[in-house]
């Protein structure tokens, strides 16, 4: 999961009294309800950051999650804080000479305040629905975090679909329990089916997008008429994590199925 926050750059580069390619943020605010209906508690990076210490390893920074490109990984945390506020981090940008330029430019970036997102990338190890003062919000007791970097906004769809998986978990909850779904947590629902049926329609425009060339055509009736085989060499074994697809999520792309 990925969760993005206005960055607070406290400070960047040498004019602010830390070493070239260094910067220090705050990529997490302790308290505050964000748009995706979270609340990050205390004490929630306490164990990840302490599994992070023991282990020698420096929690990486990379460019909006662009983890697929060795080229996105731009530099790696030197210290990672909780304070009052939340998580701070002091970070360094490779700005060696072999370095990617994209991490210098986005070094650039953050010393000119271009960039006024943070982000971080965590799974949820304990956390929960909960209700106060007439609202409700999902509190985030504990989380593992896997690395943190600037996003510009509204550059990851991921963070979007963060936020309408959070509201429909929790009115799903809401809805087991047995209460009444009301006209405001309606209007979720439907911004949440809205905003995944424009996800769609945005992957089936790529989609028709390409393939359409007759080399492309005859490549797919070739695989009609007799399916291609893969083989791996003998002894070859490749594992992916279990990703477990939300209950949710299933039943709004079948909606979506059933309305084509």
């Amino acid at each position: 999961m990925h969760k993005s926050a206005p960055a607070q750059i406290k400070a960047a580069g040498t004019e602010d009294g830390l070493a070239e390619g260094q910067f220090r943020a705050l990529v997490s605010v302790f308290g505050n309800k964000d748009s995706y209906g979270d609340v990050v508690q205390p004490g929630a990076f306490t164990d990840t950051l302490a599994d992070w210490k023991s282990s020698g390893d420096s929690i990486p920074v990379y460019w909006s999650h662009q983890m697929a490109d060795p080229d996105f990984n731009i530099g790696w945390v030197l210290d990672a804080t909780e304070t009052d506020q939340g998580l701070e981090v002091l970070a360094q940008i490779d700005m060696d000479e072999g370095a990617s330029p994209k991490a210098r430019q986005a070094y650039r970036l953050l010393k000119g305040r271009r960039v006024r997102e943070f982000s971080f990338a965590y799974d949820v190890i304990d956390g929960g629905l909960v209700e106060k003062d007439g609202d409700s919000f999902y509190e985030l007791r504990k989380l593992k975090l896997y690395e943190v970097g600037p996003t510009p906004v509204g550059a990851n769809p991921e963070t979007e679909l963060l936020g309408v998986k959070r509201a429909v978990d929790a009115l799903t909850v809401e809805a087991k329990a047995g209460r009444t779904l009301s006209a405001k947590n309606e209007n979720t629902l439907r911004d949440a089916l809205g905003a995944i049926e424009a996800s769609a329609k945005q992957i089936k425009d790529v989609l028709a997008s390409v393939g359409t060339d007759d080399s492309t055509k005859h490549q797919e009736q070739a695989s009609t008429d007799a399916p291609a085989k893969a083989e791996e060499p003998h002894g070859a074994k490749a594992e992916e994590p279990n990703r477990h697809v939300p209950v949710d999520t299933w039943a709004a792309l079948i909606n979506l199925q059933d309305k084509e």
